[in-house]
């Protein structure tokens, strides 16, 4: 009995057009190989659901399949050319298995014939699948950039939106139910002094939930939204920001002051309070690594953050995990060992730390003067911008894009610059403000993003250890005078 190995593949729009399914190749095959007196033995499919990259992979598993057996079959079946081969390097790499292998590919639905006639049918075949593919990916993508051109998103709209038909006309619409809690989660941020982690817990607490399935919004989720311009009205394409026709939910003025609140940093889904070298094993000296475990509720999924040892599965080693939540009641334990209570003791010790911290407030100033400097150099660039426009020495489409690109950095050069004149003591005298909040930093921990939470820790501390499930940390000073409690000296001055 002959035996083969086979691929069908199909995709929706094909179905539509051309009649065939997955269904329909399979039995064709079957047909063929019962046929000629022999069986399938290991059939691929790729569904009409299936992306580029599973296509490819497994178009790569067949062949890797039919290499390595090849001795033991006697051909590979397709339906029709195409669909082995959806451009010239997959089809080159069916001749190789030909060639080297003596393996050969058979289209059941199309007699090409054998010696050098049938090759030449067979490439010239190829070539054209090839070509139907190229010049549907460029019709595909002239779609999409008339739809952009047009004010529509090229593809499914954002969470908040809606996509419907109008007049078999694909259009975009707010989502009823969505819209308004981006609204909310922007007016949030924007003016309720929230990090990701706490504006999630509001959420939360006012029902907002991120679909019917799932209460909790993803933390990256919600970074993804606080980011997205298409929320003031555009629309993204090729890595560009256009101008849209559907309703913005926020507000341009708004949309920005939340851009400088998140700063210039990339959201990272593994970033933690604890991980990244932070604390080390005191069993090993390996560093503590982070991780996370989600588990289905009946509220839906529940993330779950733990810490252990890089060398966790090592022999002889603990087998100890370590919840956030724990480590944060130990944080918690350690601002209660730096509350003090004496006035002229809380007065010395800002009078240390503020001598320390001189060259933060020089820094501090001098970014505040290029800030200025370059909201000075931005409003001149649009001033020539627009004298260029009015020479005509550009056009229309090239003025409203480098105009809005001005108008933005001018927009977030002066949010920079309020932020800086209400919080330029605060960001230059941190490690003061450390202290002179150690009295209410266990209130203030739950309120605290992730980079602020590691600033605090690695202000107060040198380094920490874990060991077993304990925190053990090394204060920096003047915080291990606090943390080791405060003597008064003898004497007629007295002293600390």
């Amino acid at each position: 009995m002959k035996r083969y190995v086979a691929l069908a593949r199909v995709s929706s729009r094909e179905q539509e057009r051309e009649g065939f399914s997955l269904d329909v190749q399979e039995d064709a095959l079957r047909r063929y190989a019962e046929r000629h007196g022999g069986e399938i033995v290991n059939l691929y499919r790729v569904a009409e659901t299936a992306s580029k990259r599973d296509e490819r992979h497994t178009f790569k598993h067949l062949m890797d399949y039919a290499r390595g057996h090849a001795a033991e079959l006697d051909g590979v079946l397709f339906y029709k050319l195409d669909r082995a081969a959806r451009n010239i390097f997959d089809y080159l790499e069916l001749e190789r298995l030909e060639q080297e292998q003596g393996l050969p590919s058979i289209f059941v639905t199309q007699e090409t014939g054998g010696g050098p006639a049938g090759r030449l049918h067979r490439r010239t075949l190829a070539n054209m699948a090839a070509f139907q593919v190229e010049l549907q990916s460029e019709l595909v993508r002239e779609g999409m950039a008339r739809r952009v051109q047009s004010g529509l998103f090229p593809g499914h709209a954002p969470y908040g939106y809606r996509n419907v038909r109008v007049d078999g006309r694909g259009l975009v619409d707010v989502h009823a139910e969505n819209g308004p809690k981006i609204r909310r989660i922007f007016k949030l941020y924007a003016y309720h002094n929230h990090t990701l982690d706490s504006l999630i817990d509001v959420l939360e607490e006012e029902s907002i939930f991120y679909s019917k399935s799932r209460r909790r919004f993803p933390r990256s989720k919600l970074h993804e939204i606080l980011r997205d311009r298409s929320y003031i009205g555009e629309v993204r394409y090729q890595d560009e920001w256009h101008p849209g026709q559907h309703a913005p939910l926020v507000d341009r003025s708004t949309f920005e002051r939340v851009q400088v609140l998140l700063g210039n940093a990339t959201y990272a889904s593994h970033e933690s309070v604890y991980g990244s070298g932070l604390i080390e094993c005191a069993h090993c000296g390996r560093p503590i690594v982070f991780e996370v475990k989600t588990k289905q509720l009946k509220s839906g999924l529940k993330e779950y953050r733990y810490y252990r040892c890089s060398r966790y599965t090592a022999e002889r080693h603990p087998r100890i995990r370590v919840t956030e939540a724990d480590l944060d009641e130990h944080v918690q334990e350690m601002f209660q060992r730096l509350r003090i209570e004496d006035e002229k003791v809380r007065a010395w010790i800002v009078k240390v730390l503020r001598a320390r911290v001189k060259d933060t407030q020089k820094a501090s100033a001098e970014r505040y003067e290029r800030t200025e400097r370059q909201l000075v150099e931005v409003k001149r660039q649009k001033d020539r911008l627009l004298d260029m426009r009015l020479t005509d020495e550009i056009d229309g489409d090239t003025f409203a894009r480098k105009h809005r690109e001005l108008r933005d950095e001018e927009a977030k050069l002066e949010l920079q610059i309020e932020a800086h004149g209400r919080q330029q003591s605060e960001h230059a005298d941190l490690a003061v403000k450390t202290f002179e909040l150690s009295q209410a930093l266990a209130g203030k921990w739950n309120t605290s993003d992730v980079a602020e939470k590691r600033q605090v820790l690695e202000i107060l501390c040198l380094n920490y250890r874990m060991d077993g499930v304990t925190l053990c940390p090394v204060w920096r000073k003047p915080f291990d005078v606090l943390a080791e409690g405060l003597v008064l000296q003898g004497g007629r001055g007295g002293g600390i």
